[in-house]
């Protein structure tokens, strides 16, 4: 099964099958929200990602045990970044769920009616237009602001506040005199299309100026003026789109940028604006306001505070009047100030949101309506192929370029033969594309009127070996669709994504260890032996090794070298099909030496190099030495187990606690670990038995790198303790922790909850037993008053941990 296969009944797929598969979407969904919430470089279309979310979503539907709490269907998309300081939110700032078509928002509208008993189903709904932008949280205490956050996971996010503070729109304090104790009013951050529009002037103004300036430096020596062009262009890149521009001047770093970089932030800053759209934490002084009915006062009143509100949103009555301004504004999507992609459609009394509630990730009482993308036409000039650090071979569109999106497009993947062949398209046709909001748009056939255009047209033939290696490609499995190349030892596209993979930020989280790194220790232009054959000696490499390298530039999706635009440096270089190409190629790892002209031709004519190791290369051997002692978890990740991701990978590093430990564990003793199960088991049993494979986990051994947890007591300890009934005051119970508490951190008030023999739980249901509320206590606690559940302040938590329920009196 691949990723194109959504066609599939869910329920007609065997345990082992849907295992497989939630595996694999669950893979694909991680490394999509890494791209999209903390890198701001989405790698699919939205409309990708969401087809991605609800077959996973169908999937548990069909079968409930894959619904664990770890699922990406259970929880928010976003990490926070280490950039920032990571900051709680007093709520969670949740998803939303989404809609595609009239039917399913009439369905979804008919499911609120009938939860809230309306007669008729006329329900009152705010409905506001979906912001393409970065969601943000402003904290404000007796009216003056404290704090500013992104969303991140939803519960912890990143705090922002010295880029908020610069953004007009914001106050600093509340206008008014009449504010609450605390608010946390939501928003979305963007860039409205016309100051994008200058924002991009702007960089080629200042690309021009870097140049004026390294002109300047240059005075009293040659001036190599395309070389401090193509250093401009990195410094001053046009962006792609206003959603990534937008993200990117809240999230970066200002105080440390100097000279043009500085004005490049202070403009990305001075260009964002604000619309908020929601209130998580509210708190006023007993007796000083009276209780919001509608979510709409919320905004009467934030309007009142002077805190911008989106001049488009409409409350109306039923889901007859939200369908007419769906269609408005699909007529008129390009006519407003800003980017949009859907309609959000909120139910407006906030008593009926309570009613309703929520899942792990998204409200019931709200829902986005999304537009059906956009599509534009160009000419399909040849179809590559590419191979990824598993094996796959994916077909790949190259096309004219054709603005999509806000950016220049000129690839798309075509995921395997078959999809070809379904889609009819041949090289020469020109093709539909749909506009999916971010990069890399989807083909969706030929245009039949043009079919007969003149254009000469060439089908389309599955290479029969790997591009890469020469290896002939081949189905894994009875019945794959995908064809792979087996050589996964040896295989240089496959080396170089594992090699990439171990640097993500699900792996050992090596910065320096990116794409261009990975090509460039893995398929070098000089030397010509590549410091990494494999990923064995990644711990081994030296300084020497690295800073002679010269390698080419790759396309990051699918591996293949850039042609070179005449900046920077060239470099001829062996195509897959025989051909010879001029490529743009670098110097990762090197600088040029500080020479004068006369020094220079001396040390020409001596055969010294001109160059020496830059930062780069210090940078990446220090992070790797960092990376030896990194979590066992990420240490499982980086070794490239199939279906082995960061889930997988944290619950055999909490269960067995040492490499050594999962090596020798059987397939039953595997699977049994919650969060792994059978089909994962038997990828870890197999990895195991591949000789090449033993030998990277000797190798990083030998250099150091730690296999096991400090302190962990053992997988028999594990069982032990799992069969044990427990003992304690709190036997049997299960305990909610929220809001702050004097005595205990979050983990020391869990750690006293297990070590009293409780339960600690991150939810209140029915089946909760206590709720402890501590300073700025939010929803949990009056969840809990709604079920009649016991609320306990930090003094009766303290008795209940030492005494039981009889401390309490009961």
């Amino acid at each position: 099964m691949t990723d194109t296969d959504a066609t599939v009944d869910p329920s007609a797929l065997d345990e082992g099958s849907a295992q497989r598969r939630w595996a694999e979407l669950v893979a694909l969904v991680e490394e999509d929200q890494a791209a999209y919430y903390q890198h701001d470089a989405p790698k699919v279309s939205d409309a990708a990602y969401d087809a991605r979310m609800h077959e996973l979503e169908a999937l548990e539907a069909a079968h409930p045990a894959l619904r664990r709490p770890d699922s990406p269907t259970q929880r928010v998309g976003g990490q926070a970044s280490t950039a920032f300081a990571n900051v709680d939110h007093l709520e969670p700032m949740l998803s939303l769920d989404n809609v595609f078509s009239t039917d399913e928002l009439r369905a979804w509208d008919a499911r609120v009616a009938r939860d809230l008993d309306v007669p008729g189903g006329a329900v009152g709904y705010l409905s506001e237009v979906k912001i393409d932008g970065l969601a943000i949280a402003l904290l404000y205490e007796q009216g003056r602001l404290v704090r500013a956050a992104t969303r991140g996971d939803g519960r912890t996010g990143e705090d922002i506040t010295a880029n908020a503070l610069r953004i007009a729109q914001i106050p600093h304090r509340l206008d008014g005199d009449e504010h609450p104790d605390v608010v946390e009013i939501r928003g979305e951050v963007f860039i409205p299309t016309a100051s994008f529009a200058r924002l991009n002037e702007l960089q080629v103004e200042l690309r021009d100026r870097a140049v004026g300036e390294a002109r300047e430096r240059a005075a009293t020596r040659e001036f190599d003026e395309e070389r401090a062009r193509v250093a401009a262009l990195r410094r001053f890149p046009q962006f792609a789109n206003p959603r990534n521009a937008a993200a990117g001047g809240l999230r970066q770093l200002l105080d440390k940028k100097t000279g043009l970089e500085h004005e490049a932030g202070l403009a990305r800053i001075e260009a964002l604006r604000l619309y908020a759209h929601g209130v998580g934490a509210l708190q006023w002084t007993e007796g000083q306001h009276e209780e919001l009915a509608n979510l709409s006062d919320a905004y009467d009143l934030f309007a009142r505070w002077g805190i911008p509100i989106s001049p488009h949103n409409r409350v109306v009555e039923g889901v007859d009047a939200v369908l007419e301004m769906i269609d408005h504004f699909g007529e008129h999507r390009h006519d407003i100030e800003h980017e949009l992609d859907g309609i959000v459609v909120k139910v407006d009394a906030l008593a009926d949101q309570r009613l309703l509630g929520a899942t792990s990730r998204a409200p019931r009482w709200a829902t986005a309506y999304k537009y059906p993308p956009e599509e534009v036409n160009t000419r399909l000039l040849a179809i590559q192929v590419g191979v990824g650090r598993t094996g796959r071979a994916t077909p790949y569109a190259v096309m004219e370029p054709v603005l999509v999106a806000g950016s220049t497009v000129r690839q798309a993947t075509l995921h395997n033969q078959d999809v070809v062949k379904a889609k009819g398209v041949r090289i020469g046709d020109m093709v539909v594309l749909r506009k999916a909001g971010d990069v890399i748009p989807e083909i969706l056939g030929p245009v039949t009127a043009l079919a007969d255009d003149g254009y000469p047209r060439e089908d389309f033939v599955m290479p029969e070996r790997c591009p890469e290696c020469g290896t002939p490609l081949r189905p894994m499995k009875e019945g794959d669709v995908d064809l792979r190349c087996p050589n996964a030892e040896s295989c240089p596209a496959q080396v170089r994504g594992r090699v990439e993979h171990i640097g993500s930020r699900g792996g050992l989280d090596v910065d320096a260890l990116g794409e261009v790194t990975a090509a460039a220790l893995t398929q070098p232009l000089e030397p010509s032996d590549p410091p990494l054959r494999t990923e064995a000696r990644l711990f081994d490499l030296t300084l020497d090794e690295l800073a002679p390298i010269r390698a080419v530039v790759r396309d990051s999706e699918t591996g293949l070298p850039k042609e070179w635009d005449g900046r920077g440096e060239s470099a001829e270089y062996e195509m897959p099909d025989g051909s010879v190409q001029t490529v743009k190629a670098v110097r990762p790892f090197q600088k040029k030496r500080k020479l004068s002209k006369a020094d220079e031709r001396a040390a020409v004519e001596a055969g010294e190099s001109l160059y020496e190791p830059n930062a780069q290369a210090t940078k990446l051997l220090d992070e790797l030495d960092r990376a030896r002692t990194k979590d066992l978890w990420r240490i499982l990740v980086s070794l490239n187990i199939r279906h082995v991701g960061p889930v997988a990978a944290r619950a055999l590093a909490d269960w067995f606690g040492s490499l050594d430990a999962v090596r020798e564990a059987s397939r039953e003793d595997l699977a049994a670990v919650e969060g792994v199960g059978p089909v994962i088991a038997d990828e870890v049993v197999a990895w195991f038995d591949v000789g090449w494979h033993r030998e990277i986990v000797d190798s990083w051994a030998r250099a150091g790198v730690r296999f096991s947890t400090p302190g962990h007591p053992g997988p028999a300890a594990m069982a032990e303790r799992a069969t044990e009934e427990p003992t304690g005051p709190l036997a049997g119970l299960t305990v909610v922790v929220t809001g702050s508490l004097e005595g205990y951190s979050r983990d020391g008030a869990k750690e006293a909850i297990l070590q009293a023999g409780g339960k600690a739980a991150g939810s209140v249901s029915k089946k909760t037993d206590y709720v402890v509320a501590g300073e700025k206590a939010g929803s949990k606690a009056a969840k809990a008053e709604q079920l009649g559940v016991p609320v306990l302040d930090e003094e009766r938590f303290t008795a209940l941990l030492t005494g039981g329920p009889e401390a309490l009196g009961e």
